[in-house]
């Protein structure tokens, strides 16, 4: 909401948020600038310079609410994975969120951005965890930062394969059934790592 001509207290950051998404889904990163961000918001070029010191400022504000969204995808997916079944669920998600914000998720992740931006930190912490989470209940026996890593790089090389054409996205169903196998066949090759819940 505008008055005067300028924004109230508090509005100009979620106005410039807002056109920087819409910018993203239309042209992709390569049309989103502060410049542009000021021109879809009606604000004057200098406003968001209030808020973001430079382009890479807003990509990171702009990361860390998809962070926060790709959090609560996952949570509905399954709050606390702790088996096969339940983490491929969770994968399902990753994907799916992928393959529905395809700007969003890759200013997320292939977007120059401001690496101690702190809002961004805050969020991409929530994804880890929720990844370190699921490592410590599936499999207690496992180094949970080290693999933590690897299930995090699987279920996110499938969702950029899925995104760059390399895997089947016709449909969701087709999606789903892909991702599952792939992470049913990572258990599958490591029998080693016991998981929670079976014999030793």
């Amino acid at each position: 909401m505008t008055q005067n001509g300028t924004y109230h207290h508090g509005d100009l950051r979620a106005a410039c948020l807002r056109a920087a998404r819409e910018l993203l889904e239309e042209d992709g990163s390569a049309g989103l600038s502060l410049r542009a961000v000021a021109r879809r918001a009606g604000v004057s070029a200098t406003a968001p310079y209030r808020h973001y010191a430079d382009r890479e400022a807003l990509v990171s504000a702009v990361a860390a609410e998809g962070y926060r969204e790709l959090a609560g995808h996952l949570t509905e997916a399954h709050p606390a994975p702790s088996t096969p079944d339940e983490l491929a669920a969770a994968a399902v998600a990753y994907v799916r969120f992928a393959l529905d914000h395809p700007a969003l998720f890759r200013a997320m992740f292939a977007e120059p951005c401001d690496p101690a931006n702190e809002e961004r930190v805050a969020a991409t912490a929530v994804i880890s965890e929720y990844v370190r989470a699921i490592v410590r209940a599936t499999f207690p026996d496992a180094d949970a930062e080290a693999l933590s890593t690897t299930v995090w790089a699987l279920v996110h090389g499938l969702a950029f394969l899925h995104l760059d054409g390399k895997l089947d996205s016709s449909t969701p169903e087709v999606v789903a059934a892909q991702v599952t196998t792939a992470v049913h066949a990572a258990f599958d090759a490591f029998p080693s790592i016991r998981t929670a819940g079976q014999a030793p």
